[in-house]
This record gives C-alpha cells, structure tokens and sequence, in this order.
C-alpha cells in the first residue's frame, strides 16, 4: 500500500496551544471524516507565527482532494503565502524508525 503525505502551513496569528484546541474541535472532527485519512499532526508555531498539518492518507487522490478543500478554506478566509506539498511515504524505512501506524521493525546496529 502507498500512503501520501500532505503538509501544508501558512500565516497564522493564532490562537495557541491550549486554545487553539478548544476553538477548533468541530474542524478537527470533520478532518477526522476525510477519507482515507489515518492521522493529522496539527504543527503550531508561535514565534514564525505559523500553523498547519502533517496528514498521513492512504492513497494519493484522497490527499488530492483533501488539499484542494483545505486549501480553498483558507483562501477564503483570506489566507495566503500558503505552502503544501504531496509526498509518497517509504514505509519500509519509515516503519525502521517507528514512524506511527507502520509495525515497527526490528534491526541492529553496527557497533
């Protein structure tokens, strides 16, 4: 199986943390929803006043799709300067260094 990887961050004067969570529940229910998506890591950060996403999909078109929505919502709220990208995930080697939802797989180190 290929899964995708889309991230995407943009200008954003928060709220943080704490709040941010509050505030934004019924947006992250209805990413939640997405089709084929196993996770989203929500990135924050404060000082270069940024905020986005690392989303893991299972396949490409439904991460496609998920950016066109995403990235329309935040146009229409006025955002620009927004960054996104679509990468394939190596899972052999990601599931080596435990990256979530893959089998971690046993190996040694040289000494």
């Amino acid at each position: 199986m290929t899964m995708t990887i889309f991230q995407c961050d943009f200008p954003f004067e928060g709220p943080w943390g704490a709040q941010l969570a509050e505030e934004f529940q019924g947006l992250a229910r209805d990413i939640a929803s997405e089709p084929s998506l196993v996770w989203k890591y929500w990135t924050e950060n404060e000082d270069a006043k940024r905020a986005g996403g690392i989303y893991l999909f299972t396949n490409l078109p439904d991460a496609e799709t998920y950016a066109k929505k995403h990235i329309a919502r935040l146009a229409e709220a006025g955002v620009r300067d927004i960054v996104s990208w679509h990468f394939d995930v190596n899972s052999k080697l990601s599931a080596m260094t435990g990256a979530p939802g893959l089998a971690r797989e046993r190996y040694s180190r040289p000494l």
